[in-house]
């Protein structure tokens, strides 16, 4: 460890020197075909496609990058039917995505480490940008994906070169831009199970010879849902989404480039709150499941017979939340006598309606309420970026910059309760009025050292400067507390912080296919409040920033004429006043509150693997073995002794978990082939919720998933029939204690053998 404390020492002096000589900057994004036309075309070359990212920035290609990456390109989402970053985590073993029933309520995890809240005081530890934006909140980065053009997973802190602060990793989402030429595209699919079905498409090409070209797609799509309500006989955990995106370049001259992006998707989902598992609920640290005959007795007069492989519920208010993202983005790129300036300017929008039953039940007892959600949230943010790029093969080449983001929030949620007594029911509500604003400034940069052409020194700093305000009120019909909803309580708070974050490292090229690295960051999450519908006097308090230091080792080769390609990373990362959600109890219902939890660390290797024995044969294989643990948990005031969780797993990080991809092309004529596909998932047991409850764990599981069809790259013709979780293994996407009783369980799309078509055509 001396070797990464001198390295930390010296990146303390690196931080002054990066933010005091440099101002803004970025270089030429990279240039890419849409994804249809990947799709569609055949590799002849006999080696793996190189891949090109702007994980530092800069359009370089992916084995130069001293940073653990994961790429999934467009064509990859599409062949294998992944559509959001939560179909896409299942096959990056290094994430795991927590669900929800709300969009707001959607997180990811990178090496174990996430963020689990709703609150809009609290910023995520995995950030997501799409095209150079950073999106604030983590549901605006649930929404479907359109466009495509590659999606790069940064595992650790990236805080030095991304927007904002980035203290676990970065899932950076980069479209596809426009062709020159007129190029357009149509493509529709149909899948059992549930009705769903899919139809986009879009044209691209000149609008003004060698000066602006432009595209424009869209798309749509339903689908029934996995999870029948007895209560009215429909279905649910479905959606309907329905988007469009739009992008112009405009070459003003040959040093001057202008892009304009748009975006806008609507989406309903009618994912409930959770399908019965179990009646009981068990406790840790003993385990004992204590059953409970009363609510086993209303659940059954209901017809539901709760089960880890349930798909039934009996709710008699259909969840569902109504979700609407939209965006636009200027981006100016400038050339300077050969450094590059760069300026993105974007506004963004997100509301979120959602509606919700909370008990999970349809019958109302005097010992079971009825309990009702209701929530809007409003929310914009506007961010400023402007960074300078040296230009590269110098002694010293780097990047640096400033950023701005303005983020305002805006929210009310409604809690309608009833309670029997006798033969009365009495209704109360209670209802919360609450908001934030927060803005950050910073200014960082980052620069390589190349001391030789094939040894360099990578140093990087960010300055931060975060202020946060808040405003809550809630107002109830009744004078005492009533179960999950709270008396009536009012607050407004303001706090403040400077942090940084900082990368430091040596990165050796051992030969033109070889290179290895060691590298150490510090992360940094500003200050929190939790601002949620049941905000009390104890939550008045700001949280403390969260850090984190991570050491890193890489190794990354092609050989075999670029046929072989094998990545590896070992790393520690070890987190400070970790942001965590803490279950408590308020009359016999489950709320939650926001922590500094304490102390925890992350340790793993990770490892892909992609080889091409013959031209038309790849096989691409990913894994990752994560060790995530609680090291020293600080229990809140009148806690639970069982609130002493030291040496446990950290949630949603399994030990061990891998995917392993095959694809294999059979030329049929000079323009047709066949194509067949196979993909394999598997992953250890996971806990899922902090509080260590051992029936909230998901057993190991292991999903496969292929593919055949035909092609035409001449005419651009794709068909595909795809069958989803061949072995039918069912198994749940999440778990946690009910609000009032028993254990439920999420419902993935794939919980059950599934297969489809999709037609594809380009011309």
């Amino acid at each position: 460890m001396s070797v990464f404390t001198e390295i930390q020492a010296r990146s303390a002096l690196s931080a002054m020197f990066l933010c005091v000589g440099m101002t803004a900057a970025y270089t030429t994004p990279v240039f890419a075909e849409p994804a249809v036309d990947q799709a569609a075309g055949a590799d002849t070359s006999g080696q793996l496609d190189e891949v090109t990212v702007t994980a530092r920035r800069r359009a370089e290609p992916l084995q130069e990058v001293p940073v653990a990456v994961t790429v999934m390109t467009g064509a990859e989402l599409a062949a294998q039917n992944l559509y959001n970053v939560q179909d896409m985590s299942n096959e990056i073993p290094s994430v795991e995505f927590r669900t929800g029933a709300s969009n707001k309520d959607r997180d990811l995890f990178i090496r174990g480490i996430g963020t689990i809240t709703s609150s809009p005081g609290v910023e995520p530890s995995v950030s997501t940008v799409l095209d150079g934006v950073v999106l604030a909140r983590p549901g605006q980065a649930t929404a479907e994906m359109l466009d495509i053009d590659r999606v790069e997973v940064l595992r650790g802190p990236q805080g030095t070169l991304f927007g904002k602060n980035a203290s676990a990793g970065v899932v950076n989402i980069v479209t596809s831009d426009p062709t020159a030429e007129f190029h357009g595209y149509g493509d529709a699919s149909y899948f059992s199970g549930g009705d769903e079905y899919r139809v986009k498409g879009g044209v691209s090409g000149t609008l003004v010879p060698d000066k602006l070209v432009g595209s424009i797609s869209g798309v749509y799509s339903h689908y029934n849902g996995n999870v029948d309500n007895l209560f009215d006989s429909t279905s649910a955990n479905g959606f309907e989404r329905y988007g469009t995106h739009a992008k112009l370049v405009f070459t003003a001259s040959d040093d001057l480039r202008l892009i304009l992006n748009g975006d806008y998707m609507q989406e309903r989902d009618t994912v409930p709150t959770g399908v019965l598992a179990s009646t009981s609920q068990s406790v840790y640290p003993t385990g004992i499941s204590t059953p409970n005959p009363a609510f086993a007795a209303v659940v059954a007069g209901e017809g539901v017979v709760p089960s880890y492989q349930n798909t039934n519920i009996s709710d008699n208010v259909n969840s569902q939340v109504n979700d609407k993202n939209a965006g636009v983005s200027l981006t100016a790129d400038y050339n300077l006598s050969g450094y590059t300036l760069t300026s993105i300017t974007a506004y963004r929008r997100w509301e979120n309606a959602q509606y919700q039953d909370y008990d999970q039940i349809s019958t109302l007892t005097p010992a079971f309420p009825q309990i009702e959600d209701h929530g809007f949230l409003s929310f914009y943010q506007i961010s400023q970026e402007m960074r300078i790029a040296s230009p590269k093969g110098h002694f010293i080449d780097y990047q640096a910059g400033l950023y701005y983001l303005e983020a305002v929030d805006t929210e009310y949620y409604v809690r309608d309760i009833e309670q029997l007594s006798g033969t009365n029911v009495i209704p109360n509500s209670g209802t919360s009025y609450f908001g934030t604003h927060a803005d950050n400034y910073s200014g960082f940069g980052e620069a390589n050292i190349n001391f030789t052409d094939s040894f360099r020194a990578i140093i990087g700093a960010r300055l931060i400067r975060d202020v946060l305000d808040y405003h809550f009120q809630r107002v109830t019909t009744s004078p005492v507390a009533l179960p999950a909803i709270a008396t009536p309580f009012a607050s407004t708070g303001s706090t403040s912080d400077w942090g940084y974050a900082d990368r430091a490292g040596l990165q050796y090229d051992i030969n033109k296919d070889m290179n290895t690295y060691v590298t150490y960051s510090h992360g940094y999450g500003g200050p929190a409040y939790n601002v949620f519908f049941n905000m009390a006097a104890s939550a008045t308090n700001a949280l403390k920033p969260e850090s984190s230091n991570a050491y890193e080792w890489g190794f990354k080769s092609r050989t075999l004429g670029g046929r072989l390609q094998a990545n590896v990373a070992i790393y520690y990362m070890n987190f400070e006043n970790y942001q965590a959600n803490f279950t408590d109890v308020l009359n016999g219902a489950l709320v939650t509150r926001l922590i500094n939890a304490g102390s925890v660390s992350t340790r793993g290797v990770e490892a892909d693997l992609a080889y091409k024995p013959i031209e038309n044969l790849t096989f691409i294989g990913a894994g990752a073995w994560t060790d995530a643990k609680v090291d020293d948990f600080t229990c809140p005031p009148q806690a639970a002794t069982s609130c002493n969780i030291n040496n446990q797993p950290l949630p949603f990080a399994p030990s061990w978990k891998f995917n392993i991809n095959g694809n294999y092309d059979m030329p049929l004529s000079n323009s047709w082939k066949a194509f067949v596909n196979s993909n394999y998932r598997w992953q250890s047991k996971v806990q899922y919720q902090l509080t260590q409850t051992p029936d909230t764990i998901q057993g190991a599981y292991g999903i496969w998933d292929a593919g055949v069809g035909v092609a035409n790259a001449n005419d651009g013709w794709r068909i595909s029939l795809l069958v989803k979780n061949i072995a039918n293994q069912s198994y749940s996407s999440y778990i946690a204690h009910g609000d009032l009783a028993g254990v439920v369980r999420w419902v993935p799309r794939d919980d059950s053998r599934y297969g489809g078509i999709d037609v594809h055509k380009s011309f």
